[in-house]
């Protein structure tokens, strides 16, 4: 009897311990699976969730297919353990769907398509040169009188300037009436020498007197009268307005002296200012289009009409001259405009320029691989509208990183630094 109640504890014992011991090893065996990793550092496995002690990243549990067949640690893809696209200094970054949203990372594909160059400028609109007439005398006299009573003025071409007080001036018209009165005596000779001389003399008078610049009405009203005038009018030789003045009512003024400006803005000039990598593109004849910051409504079409020969030293810039009709004087002369001049038409491979890293000395795209970014050496072209047109590194259809790239270059850098370290013994959980 006592042999039968020992036999069954000891058979209720071994039940005991086979229904509780897998199911301690299970829960065992689970806890020690469960392992978490970094994100950015995918061979970094800890058994305990926390920061990485790399990069300080939150670590995050391994899915279930990874804990089946855990990567070890040393076994790195071969493509991150060296410089792809043979960027010296860099290696390729191996980076998960989970690592790449929580770094923020973003990509673009590289596509193959026109790209329209544009470029902004400050321009500075200045009278045309050409447009511009200064009013002098090349005689000495007085200013007995001035039409123009100060700048700005709008003259028409004719309209009296002033009227100036020359002796010289009065002595040439009493030439040119005695050479008249002389060439009409002498008309009377039957000699043809005698008659060619006086017309000769009166045509020597009035040659002097239009040399001096004396209008041709009063050559026309001396003829008339046959009186000399004490004063001689200047007349306006264009129509526009007067830039300049600086002579008054009763000065003294000297031959090759500036008495007046007078300036046609019915055409003008814009001065723009452009970088030394735009100035292949700036062409003559090439369409430009004028905004003014005062009213962004009005646009003015024109074409660049001039490159200058050399680059401002200061702030290395060249200034090209675009020409534009004027009408209503909507441009005066020392306005801000901005300028957008058309510099042509590409075809190219282009991404965003936020994908390209340039060092000054190097440009660096990352290129997406699989669950990897890699790193490629590229040379660009021209920039327009936030894109970039791409010479070699990067086809059409490759998927480039347009966000968090210098995350992926601080990431790709010490990777490279580590790779070059001497191999460490098996064993760890950093890589």
């Amino acid at each position: 009897m006592k042999l039968r109640i020992l036999l069954r504890s000891a058979l209720v014992l071994l039940v005991a311990v086979l229904l509780v011991a897998p199911l301690a090893c299970h829960q065992e065996s689970r806890e020690a699976v469960q392992q978490y990793y970094c994100p950015m550092h995918p061979d970094y496995h800890s058994d305990k969730p926390g920061d990485c002690p790399i990069c300080g990243m939150r670590l995050v549990p391994v899915e279930k297919k990874k804990q089946e067949a855990p990567a070890p640690a040393a076994a790195v893809p071969p493509e991150s353990r060296r410089a792809a696209g043979g960027v010296p200094g860099l290696a390729s970054v191996g980076v998960t769907g989970e690592g790449a949203r929580l770094a923020g990372v973003q990509t673009a594909f590289a596509e193959r398509r026109s790209l329209t160059r544009t470029s902004r400028a400050a321009g500075v609109v200045v009278a045309d040169e050409t447009r511009v007439r200064r009013v002098q005398t090349k005689i000495s006299g007085w200013v007995e009188k001035l039409y123009v009573s100060s700048t700005g003025q709008l003259v028409r071409a004719g309209q009296p300037l002033l009227s100036l007080y020359s002796p010289e001036l009065l002595a040439s018209q009493e030439e040119f009436l005695r050479a008249r009165e002389a060439a009409g005596r002498f008309s009377q000779s039957s000699l043809p020498e005698v008659r060619r001389g006086g017309e000769d003399l009166l045509t020597a008078a009035r040659r002097r007197l239009e040399l001096f610049d004396v209008p041709a009405s009063t050559i026309a009203r001396l003829e008339r009268t046959g009186a000399a005038q004490r004063t001689v009018t200047l007349t306006a030789p264009v129509s526009g307005y007067v830039t300049g003045k600086q002579i008054f009512e009763g000065q003294q003024v000297q031959p090759g002296m500036d008495l007046l400006t007078v300036t046609d803005l019915s055409r003008v000039w814009v001065e723009a200012d452009f970088f030394e990598y735009e100035s292949r593109d700036l062409r003559l004849g090439a369409r430009a289009t004028v905004s003014l910051p005062y009213d962004p409504g009005t646009r003015l079409t024109g074409r660049v009409a001039f490159v200058y020969p050399t680059v401002d030293p200061a702030t290395r810039t060249l200034k090209a001259r675009l020409e534009f009709p004027n009408p209503g004087l909507a441009l005066k002369p020392g306005m801000y405009v901005d300028v957008t001049p058309d510099l042509g038409t590409r075809e190219a491979v282009v991404i965003p320029d936020s994908a390209v890293i340039d060092t000054g000395v190097r440009q660096v795209v990352f290129v997406q691989k699989g669950n990897s970014f890699e790193p490629r050496l590229v040379r660009t072209g021209e920039r327009a509208g936030g894109q970039v047109a791409i010479l070699s590194g990067v086809a059409a259809g490759e998927r480039v990183a347009v966000r968090a790239n210098f995350l992926l270059d601080s990431e790709s850098r010490l990777r490279a630094a580590i790779q070059a370290l001497p191999s460490a013994p098996a064993g760890g959980g950093a890589p």
